[in-house]
């Protein structure tokens, strides 16, 4: 289910309509980083090229795929 939060970001209040998933991870991405999460949105809003809540969406999955990739044990090639 989508919920709709509001967000102060460089002094402006604005709303994200995020997944509660996305955005528990957004929530633990800032934690890690000592970040509040108004912080780490305004870094996300510099750089996007789409609508916020899709920024934040695709920050989430670069993070995860990112920490998924460095997780990776295997020494096997892909191609067989």
């Amino acid at each position: 289910m989508i919920k709709k939060r509001s967000i102060t970001i460089q002094g402006h209040r604005t709303s994200i309509s995020l997944e509660e998933p996305f955005w528990n991870i957004l929530q633990n991405i800032a934690a890690h980083r000592c970040l509040s999460i108004s912080s780490l949105v305004q870094i996300i809003d510099q750089d996007r090229e789409c609508g916020l809540s899709s920024a934040l969406r695709l920050f989430v999955l670069a993070e995860l795929v990112q920490k998924n990739a460095g997780n990776t044990t295997t020494t096997e090639p892909l191609n067989r």
